[in-house]
């Protein structure tokens, strides 16, 4: 009789593995791996897209605590020209942080799938308390893993890698978002601000014109309807003078949102006054292929594009055969027999080991009776058909922008210039001439006043000009670059933080 003790042990081979895990080796994935992986090329780019501007990943307490130091030197109870805005809301602005952590996690997920498959390993105990052998009869072990996990694997990581580019594109166009808003939200404040100035100009005349009114209506030279008329600009004149406070503290509060600012880090001033108009524009004779060179919302969708082809490629590949599991290995038996002979008249038994050693290999599938791939291949060949489309629509709306920012640009300069040489000179001739006859006793007060008032409304024609110049800029460098909507980049005319003077 014999009884039996075996032990089976099934793993993968080694060698396999390696061979079916292509060309992508550690060194490969050691990019991935790092706390900062990708960073490098969003700050270059950001860097290029806004004049030098810095920005940076905080990952740590005393990276926090640095970029807080350095912002509050470049704000607290200072006038911020654009530039410096512009570099705070970079340094500070969260929202950016969130779409930087973005870019790790894509490189995680290249970092992961570059991995090798974990192996599955399972131990059978059998014949649990079996006398004979010692509490057991057989102990069987497997490891397996999935061999088209391994074959697919430097699809998968190409993919993931793609994927991982394009949260670095993202991020870029984030970052440039961002520094385009902050640069309007610089432009509104300055503007709101002056318009406040030249309406209190106006405020002045206007108070002067009712107390005059008032007087000669106690002296009976002036008649009610007169009266009333000039009252009622001057009441006018307050509400939009309170109008125009309002708007000047919510453009600034807009501009402190951007910038990430709390605290008393809000204890910052703006310059009074927009800078001057520059005395001529630049000349893009190739603006649509600037835009289609530059844009980078236009890489995004190119990326997507790829990454959909690679997806394609594999789901093409795999379609038939989902799941292919290999495991090889080895069993070892060891078994023991007992002979029984009579020797001197008595039962002797004799017993003898063997062990038998038998090369195993297993190969598991799924058969595709049911589901053959064809819904999974239709799904990918219209994702791919779908980012095609859309990269298209890409390229020509990019390219409608980037006329119609060029066109806004020299349009609004040449609007502002012409209020700047023309108009602003003529009323203020005209108010001139109107105080030398005042003097010579031939006009009136009120007509003096009436001159002042008009010049005012002319300067507030030419604040509102030169302000849609200073945006048209910004959103030209945007059309050219990216970062939202008609928007993005640098600044392609003189930079708007040029402006001096007071601040508030």
């Amino acid at each position: 009789m014999s009884v039996r003790r075996a032990f089976k042990a099934r793993m993968v081979l080694p060698l396999a593995a390696i061979a079916l895990s292509g060309c992508v080796t550690d060194q490969d994935l050691a990019g991935y791996s790092a706390k900062d992986a990708g960073f490098g090329v969003v700050s270059a780019a950001v860097s290029i897209g806004t004049k030098g501007k810095d920005t940076v990943w905080i990952q740590n307490q005393q990276q926090a605590k640095a970029v807080s130091e350095r912002v509050q030197g470049l704000v607290h109870k200072k006038t911020i020209n654009a530039d410096t805005a512009v570099q705070v809301a970079l340094l500070n602005n969260r929202g950016l942080q969130a779409a930087y952590a973005d870019i790790g996690m894509n490189a995680a997920e290249a970092w992961q799938q570059g991995m090798l498959e974990n192996p599955t390993v399972s131990i059978g105990l059998l014949g649990i308390g079996a006398p004979e052998l010692g509490a057991l009869r057989a102990i069987e072990g497997m490891i397996a893993t999935n061999i088209l996990a391994l074959a697919t694997r430097k699809a998968r990581v190409d993919i993931a890698d793609t994927r991982f580019r394009q949260s670095q594109m993202r991020a870029v166009d984030a970052t440039l978002k961002v520094a385009n808003d902050t640069r309007r939200a610089w432009i509104n404040s300055v503007s709101a601000f002056e318009t406040v100035a030249y309406l209190n100009q106006a405020k002045v005349a206007a108070d002067a014109a009712s107390e005059l009114a008032q007087k000669l209506g106690e002296s009976g030279a002036m008649g009610k309807g007169s009266q009333a008329r000039e009252h009622a600009f001057y009441a006018e004149l307050t509400g939009q003078m309170a109008e125009a406070r309002l708007a000047s503290r919510l453009a600034k509060e807009e501009l402190t949102r951007l910038m990430g600012l709390w605290g008393s880090d809000v204890d910052y001033f703006v310059p009074d006054r927009l800078p001057r108009l520059p005395r001529s524009i630049i000349k893009r004779n190739r603006i649509e292929q600037e835009a289609l060179e530059n844009r980078v919302d236009l890489r995004v969708a190119k990326l997507e594009l790829d990454a959909v082809a690679k997806s394609y490629g594999l789901t093409e590949a795999t379609r038939l055969v989902t799941d292919l599991e290999i495991i090889s290995g080895v069993e070892i038996e060891r078994e023991i027999e007992s002979e029984y002979e009579i020797a001197g008249g008595e039962l002797e038994e004799n017993k003898t080991r063997k062990t038998v050693v038998t090369p195993q290999i297993e190969l598991e599938f799924v058969i595709p009776i049911f589901d053959s791939g064809k819904a999974r291949l239709r799904k990918s060949e219209l994702s791919y058909m779908q980012a095609a489309n859309q990269l298209a629509e890409k390229a020509v709306n990019i390219r409608s922008e980037a006329r119609s920012g060029y066109t806004a640009y020299s349009s609004t300069h040449e609007i502002a210039r012409h209020y700047l040489n023309a108009v602003v000179p003529l009323r203020t001739t005209i108010e001139a001439e109107g105080l030398l006859t005042y003097n010579g006793m031939i006009s009136n007060t009120f007509e003096l006043l009436a001159d002042t008032r008009a010049k005012i409304g002319t300067l507030m024609l030419a604040i509102n000009a030169k302000r849609e110049f200073w945006l048209a800029d910004v959103n030209l460098s945007a059309a050219i670059y990216g970062g939202g909507t008609g928007a993005s980049g640098s600044a392609a005319a003189p930079s708007v933080g040029d402006a001096g003077g007071g601040g508030h």
